[in-house]
């Protein structure tokens, strides 16, 4: 089996590196980018697999991001690592497009699982966040309904 090829995004260099410890492991990583509008340009030039985006980066936020890669890199499969736990923004997230939902804070911990469920075709959230039960079930508009 080939590895999956990752980009990934984030605006802090530290967090950039603890990733790129963690993917070598799970794939291969074939970009970075530090802001929005570099992560739909490195999404339309690489293609790659998987992407790993945070939300809150410079000149375009990550949630746009994911929207605009639907487009120009429709097979690529986004997980959104943030510090936001909040439903709203997981909600947003999945609007958009993305698969995977987790906390920066248990990245060492969930993103192996995460990554394996969404190259799978599933959808994962991370255990932290808000609203996790409700966007794990079967029936998403119910979620929506009661998130309202």
């Amino acid at each position: 089996m080939t590895k999956p090829r990752i980009l990934v995004a984030d605006d802090h260099p530290v967090m950039l590196a603890a990733l790129g410890g963690i993917l070598d492991e799970l794939g291969e990583v074939v970009g970075v980018a530090t802001d929005g509008y570099a992560l739909v340009e490195a999404a339309r030039r690489l293609q790659p697999d998987l992407i790993i985006s945070d939300i809150s980066m410079p000149r375009m936020d990550g949630l746009e991001a994911t929207r605009a890669i639907q487009i120009c890199a429709p097979q690529s499969k986004v997980i959104i690592l943030t510090v936001h736990r909040e439903a709203l923004y997981l909600s947003i997230a999945f609007d958009a497009g993305a698969r995977g939902y987790l906390l920066k804070q248990s990245a060492l911990a969930e993103l192996p699982k995460a990554v394996l469920c969404i190259l799978k075709g599933e959808r994962y959230v991370g255990a932290d966040v808000a609203g996790r039960e409700e966007w794990m079930s079967a029936d998403r508009d119910e979620a929506l309904t009661r998130q309202l």
